[in-house]
Parts: C-alpha cells; sequence; structure tokens
C-alpha cells in the first residue's frame, strides 16, 4: 500500500483577512484553522506531514512545534502552487509512498473524502489522482475536463475556458495524491511559462499524463469541503458550517 505522506500548504498570507497573522493560523472555533487539516490527516493515516510555510514562517512553526509528525520546509518567494511543493523535493525524495497535497486552509477537509481518495489511489495503479467535486455553481473553479469516453485530460481555469468548458460542472479542489517519485519527476518538469510568471502544481497531472502516466480525477468530495477562507465573512461562514455539521469549539 505504501506510507501516507501529506504536503499542506501554509505559507500565505491571506491579505484580505485584514490582519499579520498568517492565514492558517486564523482561529475557527478557537482553533487555528489548519489543526483541523492535521486531525483529518492523521485520522486516516498519514504518518509524515511535510508543511510548507513562507510568510511569517517562525509564527506558524511556533504554533505546530508540539506536533512530532510535521516537518517545515521554508517557500521564501511566493511563485506559485508547484513552487511551493518544488521546495519539498528533497522531503519527498527521501519516502517511499503515496502523498495527499492539500491547502492548510480548509478546515472542512472531510476524512471520509481522504480516505475514498486514498484508496481508490492504492487500489487502482494511478501515479496521480485528483479530489473533485460536483457543483451546481463552478463560477471561479477550475474545469476538469474530460474526453468522450470520460477519461481525464486536464485541469482548466475559468478564465481560460470556452464556452462549453465552463458549463462544467465537474471542479477542482486543489486536493490531489500522487506517487512520491513521480510527483518529484513532475515537479522537476514545471514551467513558469504563464501570464503570472508562477508554477503550477494544477500542471502536474498534465505532465504526468503526457509521459503515459495512469492520472485521473474522482468526485468524492463533499459540498461543505468547498467552502474557502479569504475573507473574515467567509471565516464566520465556516465556522458556522463547522457547527451546523458538528464540529466542536475548543
Amino acid at each position: 500500500m505504501g506510507k501516507r505522506i501529506a504536503v499542506v500548504l501554509a505559507a500565505g498570507k491571506g491579505t484580505r483577512m485584514q490582519s499579520e497573522m498568517p492565514k492558517v493560523l486564523f482561529p475557527v472555533l478557537g482553533r487555528p484553522m489548519i489543526e483541523f487539516v492535521l486531525d483529518a490527516l492523521r485520522e486516516v493515516g498519514v504518518e509524515k506531514i511535510i508543511c510548507v510555510v513562507g510568510y511569517r514562517a517562525d509564527d506558524v512553526r511556533q504554533a505546530l512545534a508540539g506536533h512530532s509528525d510535521i516537518v517545515f520546509v521554508e517557500q521564501t518567494e511566493q511563485l506559485g502552487t508547484g513552487h511551493a511543493v518544488q521546495m519539498c523535493v528533497d522531503e519527498l525524495k527521501s519516502v517511499d509512498g503515496n502523498v495527499v497535497v492539500l491547502a492548510g486552509d480548509s478546515p472542512l477537509v472531510q476524512p471520509s473524502s481522504l480516505k475514498e481518495l486514498f484508496e481508490a489511489f492504492e487500489s487502482g495503479g494511478h501515479t496521480c489522482l485528483l479530489g473533485t467535486l460536483k457543483r451546481e455553481d463552478p463560477t471561479g473553479l477550475g474545469r476538469i475536463v474530460r474526453d468522450a469516453d470520460g477519461i481525464f485530460e486536464g485541469i482548466v481555469e475559468e478564465k481560460d475556458a470556452t464556452p462549453e468548458q465552463r458549463a462544467i460542472n465537474e471542479v477542482n479542489m486543489s486536493t490531489y495524491v500522487f506517487a512520491a517519485p513521480r510527483l518529484v519527476e513532475a515537479l522537476g518538469r514545471l514551467s513558469n511559462e504563464n501570464a503570472q510568471g508562477e508554477y503550477y502544481l494544477t500542471d502536474c497531472p498534465k505532465i504526468l499524463k503526457g509521459l503515459g502516466d495512469k492520472v485521473d480525477a474522482l468526485p468524492v468530495l463533499k459540498a461543505c469541503e468547498a467552502y474557502s477562507i479569504n475573507s473574515r465573512e467567509q471565516l464566520a461562514e465556516v465556522e458556522r458550517v463547522m457547527s451546523e455539521i458538528g464540529y466542536n469549539a475548543s
């Protein structure tokens, strides 16, 4: 089955939160939001967590200092999600296992979704499997493009999508499982030749598919996992949803 490892992206500032605090440390129900992500990962048997820090990195390290299963790597420049994971290459080279990559500001990540994603990956012979979501209103999110037979072809961002592609309701939620050696291979092939001059993790599935690897997307994520936190209003909404679901305040 292979060891289960995680890369948690926690380098961002969260400018719209109107605070100097790193976004992942903002309290949700009285706990730093990243703690809920860590709980979910441990619940599905993740043994090692590589946490990518950047903005006020020492604050994040200090807040999570009590966790013995976390290794920190630092992204000193914000050059995209792919660049953030590239900072983990030395750690990834030293492990033989399956790596889930997800955001540290997604406290509503569900252990049941991660479990289903890992099990499908481990039984299906994939080297990359995306956890996706079907949404009535996919506005603003990358669409999952499939061929006529339903085979995964790639991710297209909304700004690059044709009208037909914009009608797709299966969306990318930045949750991936990779075979560690193949993730390292894909990261080494990333390019920043795009309008933003950044390295995108979303290019990795396409790179691996182009190399002949088995890559697919599975709509296992639940509606609540679509909630993101980019403002204090969204933070309040996530707290409301978590209270409804039955998360306990600290």
